[in-house]
């Protein structure tokens, strides 16, 4: 397999996103629904507990999203898209929301995988702002595609 991230740049600045991945020859594809930062011990739908803060939650919902990867034959090294959806309000825009944290995303890999920093080659990424998620106290939901990777 084959696969390439290319850099976009606005001006001079790297952004904390790629433009695109190009991908050949792949196995195949993981495609992760959203995951949240609830205690994924507990049933939620029965008042398990979400983690508090947009911080924690975005943290956890990277940690689900590495350990599914993982479970599913592939890894963070082999995301090509990510949308992370953030809950409102925005008056000043979806990337200026508190509940927006690039900081942790980039400490999680840099951590697990710096090449998914948004300072070195980020995978694309779709940031979309919501009015609401599943539950009231949910801030953030990430979802991703993966490639499997050659054995």
């Amino acid at each position: 397999m084959e696969m390439k991230t290319y850099k976009l740049y606005h001006g001079d600045s790297l952004m904390p996103w790629g433009k695109g991945t190009v991908v050949k020859d792949a196995k195949g594809f993981v495609f992760l629904a959203g995951a949240e930062g609830h205690d994924p011990t507990q049933d939620f739908r029965k008042g398990g507990k979400i983690v508090e803060g947009a911080a924690a939650q975005t943290r956890l919902a990277l940690e689900k999203i590495k350990s599914r990867l993982e479970e599913m034959g592939t890894s963070l090294e082999n995301i090509v898209h990510m949308t992370i959806y953030i809950k409102g309000p925005f008056p000043d825009g979806v990337v200026n929301s508190p509940n927006f944290r690039q900081d942790i995303i980039d400490d999680f890999f840099r951590e697990h995988c710096p090449s998914l920093c948004s300072d070195d080659n980020p995978p694309t990424q779709d940031l979309v702002g919501v009015a609401s998620l599943a539950l009231k106290e949910m801030l953030v939901e990430i979802g991703c595609i993966a490639v499997l990777p050659d054995d």
